[in-house]
């Protein structure tokens, strides 16, 4: 057979044979190319974010945000009505309602709080500051009452937020600053969010003065990314002028993100007002800066919050923290100074600077025997040691001039010029009035001593030296400022 005859038509088969396998394997090759990119995009819609450990909260990307009806704009969260309150992307709750609750937020600029009051007055929450990294010096400090009103709040089933201030100039400072504020409340029971708080970035003597709107916002946002790395739920707080149109921080870049808390005080305060005039995501709403409460001396901030929990988060620590003691000294300022004091006449020393029943007197201080002073209060208090305790005492009750009273010069009490009032006062507790305003001369003597709830007319004041002029069963006597509460 010749063989030679069917090359040509060989040929041409083969070639045939080779375009036809060429376009299987190319077919079968881009096949399987939009097989794995149509499953690259089902894994990206279905995915969640890397920072998400509880897959199921974060939406990966914008794209799917706005195909979530959650986040849509026909959704309710933001009604105006309803305050703005919104769900949050970030979140490491489990037992997170959607009810409205009420709190406060503290630091030890209220003093000694009584949180069994507090409790009873309806207090859901408290947001407690726990430290501030100091805008000159950038060192952190602690609240020295952040552990007392953390103790406190939980023990009187009050649940428990927290706040930093925060001053940091970088991302690294912002993640030192949470990993300080994680390890600062790992033994307490936290339930309420985390909070990061920034304010008074612009003015001259801040060390965030040269930073950004960008910076600032990154630096809050590596924040709050480590609070949820470490277990909380991260919050961001802000005045409503700031977030506003993007005034003051990237704000598109940290709501729905995170939750927002947002300052913004109306003339006529929640509920009258019902929701705030801010039109952006709010999911806490603190309305007032002068608010009262029973168990706080002092004003206090008030939060609506869009959000509760049905439960109470343990400590991520599993430990029990050591008692903590109220800081007693909180709200208020002592110079020190070391120097050796008796009293004038007598004194009462006390375990914490206060005349009010909270108070224990511990001991009576005599002229002649001594105590060290190592701090004066503007307020009109002195701190002491005597016998190794601290005590306190009425600065104005005391003198360094350790000699015997005997060889005193008398003090000319009726020198003493006092500036006019008219107002209604009554003894904190109870409180001696005399014929002179002096406790140190020989003729000043204690005409009458009358208890809380007696009312006096005061007529005049002395702040240098500490006196009052009251009126009194018709006659004119003087006590100590320190010892009496203005009607």
């Amino acid at each position: 057979m010749n063989w030679k005859k069917y090359i040509p038509a060989i040929a041409v088969v083969s070639v045939i044979v080779i375009t036809i396998v060429t376009i299987i394997i190319v077919n079968v090759s881009n096949s399987r190319k939009k097989s794995n990119k149509s499953g690259a995009g089902d894994s990206s819609i279905a995915g969640i974010s890397d920072t998400d450990s509880d897959e199921a909260n974060s939406i990966s990307s914008d794209i799917e945000m706005k195909e979530d009806p959650q986040y849509s704009d026909n959704d309710s969260y933001m009604n105006p009505g309803a305050g703005n309150g919104a769900k949050v992307t970030l979140s490491n709750s489990t037992n997170e309602t959607d009810d409205v609750t009420i709190g406060i937020d503290v630091s030890k600029f209220q003093g000694t709080i009584n949180w069994s009051q507090v409790a009873a007055s309806g207090v859901d929450f408290a947001m407690i500051r726990v430290g501030f990294r100091a805008q000159k010096t950038g060192v952190i400090y602690a609240d020295t009452n952040a552990r007392y009103n953390m103790q406190q709040a939980a023990a009187n089933g009050i649940k428990v937020g927290a706040y930093f201030f925060s001053s940091a100039v970088n991302e690294a400072e912002a993640v030192e600053e949470a990993d300080w504020v994680a390890d600062y409340i790992a033994d307490y029971d936290i339930t309420y969010p985390v909070a990061f708080d920034c304010e008074g970035f612009d003015s001259s003597d801040s060390r965030q003065r040269s930073m950004t709107k960008a910076e600032r916002t990154s630096v809050a946002c590596a924040f709050l990314q480590e609070i949820y790395n470490k277990g909380y739920t991260p919050m961001f707080y802000a005045a409503a002028g700031e977030l506003t149109s993007n005034s003051k921080w990237d704000t598109s870049r940290l709501e729905g993100t995170y939750k927002m808390w947002v300052a913004q005080y109306p003339v006529t305060p929640y509920p009258s007002t019902p929701s705030t005039s801010y039109t952006g995501i709010c999911d806490m709403w603190q309305y007032t800066n002068q608010g009262t409460v029973n168990g706080i001396n002092s004003n206090v901030d008030i939060n609506v919050a869009y959000f509760g929990y049905s439960g109470t988060t343990g400590s991520a620590s599993g430990e029990t923290p050591a008692e903590a003691k109220p800081d007693v000294e909180a709200n208020m300022i002592f110079t020190s100074v070391n120097e050796t004091v008796t009293a004038k006449e007598e004194v009462r020393l006390r375990d914490i600077p206060s005349q009010d029943t909270d108070s224990t007197v511990i001991a009576t201080l005599i002229n002649g025997v001594t105590a060290t002073r190592t701090g004066i209060s503007s307020s009109g208090w002195s701190r002491l040691i005597y016998n190794g305790q601290t005590v306190y005492a009425v600065s104005s009750y005391l003198t360094t001039d350790l000699a015997p009273r005997a060889t005193q010069e008398a003090t000319a009490g009726f020198n003493t010029q006092f500036t006019s009032c008219n107002d209604q006062v009554t003894p904190k507790e109870e409180i001696n009035l005399r014929n002179k305003p002096s406790v140190t001369d020989s003729d000043s003597v204690v005409v009458a001593t009358v208890k809380n709830g007696v009312i006096l007319t005061r007529t005049g004041y002395n702040k240098e030296l500490g006196w009052s002029r009251v009126e009194y069963n018709g006659q004119t006597l003087y006590c100590v400022t320190s010892y009496l509460n203005v009607q």
